[in-house]
């Protein structure tokens, strides 16, 4: 990307393209999120019964840092990259941009983790449930 770029270019416009692929990644969480939500709707729907608890209480939370993120955290952390690089801005504001945008990065990279971490534990749940919430238990076929 830097030889592509040249070394001129680089630090403004390879951000601008991440700005753009975390813009589309953010959009990507929200409708998985969503998606995850009806899942567990019909999930209830099919089974009876109310889910617990603890997984609905993740998924909400999973599902909030995604619309977090990518409703208020994106849009600040593109306008303090355009700052930062902005020749007609005074430095000081462009240093202000730069602290600004490299601490809610490192809050951003946090989250995404705390993200990823919650939803292999959902990953988890959905892939193993409960003997008492399948249809058939594997007892019934016998040889």
């Amino acid at each position: 990307m830097q030889q592509l770029l040249g070394p001129k270019f680089y630090p403004f416009f390879s951000g601008e393209i991440a700005q753009i692929v975390i813009a589309r990644y953010f959009r990507l969480q929200i409708i998985c999120g969503i998606v995850a939500v009806l899942h567990l709707v019909a999930e209830q729907l099919y089974f009876g019964r109310a889910p617990q608890k603890r997984w609905l209480s993740l998924l909400m939370a999973l599902l909030a840092l995604s619309l977090l993120g990518g409703c208020w955290l994106q849009p600040k952390m593109e306008k303090w990259h355009k700052l930062r690089y902005d020749a007609k801005t005074p430095s000081q504001t462009r240093e202000a941009a730069t602290r600004s945008f490299d601490v809610w990065h490192g809050v951003s990279q946090a989250a995404n983790f705390l993200m990823l971490v919650g939803l292999g534990f959902y990953l988890l749940r959905v892939g193993n449930p409960a003997d008492s919430t399948r249809f058939i238990g594997s007892g019934k076929f016998r040889s």
